[in-house]
């Protein structure tokens, strides 16, 4: 309960107490382990809201918007503040020095500008059709996919690409917790898609991990391993990922 408290205080906007105690290596880890658990959370609730929404007027598209909007909203934006920094420092040229520099500066390029663009307007299509579709364990299942792949990316092969910051934190923290959580998004996926739906949910599953794998590693080899930001792009990218096969 102590670590799901440490989650949500840092993970969304909830106005939960912050810790007593100063973030230390082993709090972080168990952070990220417990992250998944937020996603449920979130999904649960995004879910709610489309819900809700299918009862008025509105049009797919505006409730898709809608709940992209408080996906962000809950989370302060950190997740697609990451990613537009991983996206500019990936799309500049030089050495892992040039990268780290580049994603740490603030500014948002044309390459973080791109990024934020398609993957919301993906998002938000997608939003919208599945609550055309009245899916709404499908809706809850991605975002809750998209936190399950944030232990992956601090698997132990992985080291911290800064000495400071959120990365340093929980960079290489991750052992038992990835096999666990695959798990139990597996059997999610089996069992909101049975008994003739299941395949899409569980390919989701396995694209959205093994795009993890590959892009966290390309990430580390870029910029000398993985940080926040990285975290961050991770999840929405994986989250976006799941969403396309989830619609096939």
């Amino acid at each position: 309960m102590r670590t799901l408290h440490v989650a949500l205080s840092w993970m969304t906007v909830l106005p939960v107490p912050q810790p007593r105690s100063a973030p230390d290596a082993r709090v972080g880890a168990a952070v990220i382990a417990a992250l998944p658990v937020i996603g449920l959370l979130l999904g649960a609730a995004t879910a709610g809201i489309a819900l809700g929404l299918d009862a008025t007027a509105l049009p797919s598209p505006l409730i898709g918007a809608l709940c992209v909007a408080f996906g962000a909203l809950a989370t302060r934006g950190m997740h697609l503040d990451g990613l537009a920094d991983t996206v500019d420092g990936l799309g500049c040229y030089g050495d892992a020095d040039r990268v780290r520099a580049v994603m740490r500066s603030g500014d948002v390029g044309p390459f973080g500008a791109a990024a934020l663009v398609l993957v919301l307007l993906i998002q938000a299509l997608a939003f919208g059709a599945l609550t055309d579709e009245g899916r709404w364990w499908t809706i809850a299942f991605v975002i809750f996919v998209g936190r399950v792949t944030v232990p992956i990316a601090c698997r132990r092969a992985l080291p911290a690409a800064n000495a400071d910051g959120f990365g340093a934190l929980v960079a290489g923290s991750q052992r038992l917790s990835i096999p666990l959580w695959l798990a139990v998004a597996a059997a999610a996926a089996v069992g909101i898609g049975w008994p003739d739906r299941w395949l899409l949910p569980v390919i989701a599953l396995v694209v959205a991990a093994v795009f993890a794998a590959v892009f966290t590693r390309h990430c580390a080899r870029r910029m000398g391993g993985v940080s926040g930001d990285v975290l961050g792009a991770t999840l929405e990218l994986s989250t976006t990922l799941a969403l396309i096969v989830v619609l096939f």
